[in-house]
């Protein structure tokens, strides 16, 4: 595990996009895992402006999301389809044909998680991985509980979380319920992971999932298993 603090998240974000863009130069048609939330936001506005310098493509490479709501459309302004096009998508060159996202409103959800899971097998590995951490220690959306599903599933979201997202909707009773995510073991798989925290109120959390014991009631602790895991914290978030 390799820890790095940083003293502003902008310094933290600049260090993040310049790892990933790294990836691209050296891999041009890497795997990449994305994130959404509140935590990647600047990550991801410094990789446009790099993009928009000319120092990295997209145009090669292949992209999966964590997860998506169910219920949600992907015009809905709060799906995450919606969130990555307006943050990432629309800003640079990835093709669309190589940009996943689970589909929360397909008709069956449990085929959906196999359909997902199909495209994840037949892209290979993801190459880098990017998270951000809840309060309760979710990855994804796998939340705290006595076992974890390895693979893409529908994940009732807890009532921390949604409180959480409650300030992107109008109201708390608008927050979806459910959720599609990919399990803790594709993210696992991935062959190299970024856990990005920012902000006090996450300094107990991460200190759980980093140097508490592995268990599933922290999902954010499995990922001391893997063994190219670099953390990104600002200094407040490590403290």
């Amino acid at each position: 595990m390799n820890k790095l603090v940083f003293k502003t998240e902008k310094a933290l974000d600049e260090a993040a996009a310049g790892i990933i863009a790294a990836l691209l130069q050296t891999k041009p048609d890497a795997v990449l895992g994305f994130a959404t939330g509140s935590t990647p936001l600047g990550i991801y506005g410094e990789l446009v402006r790099l993009h928009a310098e000319g120092k990295i493509s997209f145009r090669e490479a292949t992209a999966f999301n964590l997860d998506e709501y169910v219920g949600l459309p992907r015009h809905h302004p709060q799906s995450f389809h919606a969130y990555m096009q307006k943050h990432l998508y629309d800003h640079i060159d990835i093709l669309p044909q190589n940009r996943h996202i689970p589909d929360g409103s397909a008709p069956d959800p449990e085929a959906e998680c196999l359909r997902y899971d199909e495209l994840l097998r037949q892209a290979g590995r993801i190459d880098l991985q990017l998270l951000g951490i809840g309060h309760n220690g979710h990855i994804g959306f796998n939340e705290p509980a006595p076992g974890l599903i390895g693979g893409t599933h529908v994940a009732e979201l807890s009532e921390q979380t949604r409180q959480a997202n409650a300030r992107f909707f109008p109201s708390f009773e608008e927050v979806p319920k459910f959720a599609i995510t990919m399990g803790v073991g594709s993210i696992l798989q991935a062959r190299r992971i970024l856990l990005v925290a920012k902000g006090a109120d996450k300094a107990g959390i991460v200190r759980r999932a980093l140097c508490g014991p592995i268990t599933t009631q922290v999902p954010a602790s499995l990922l001391q298993t893997h063994p190219r895991l670099t953390v990104l914290l600002t200094e407040d978030a490590a403290g």
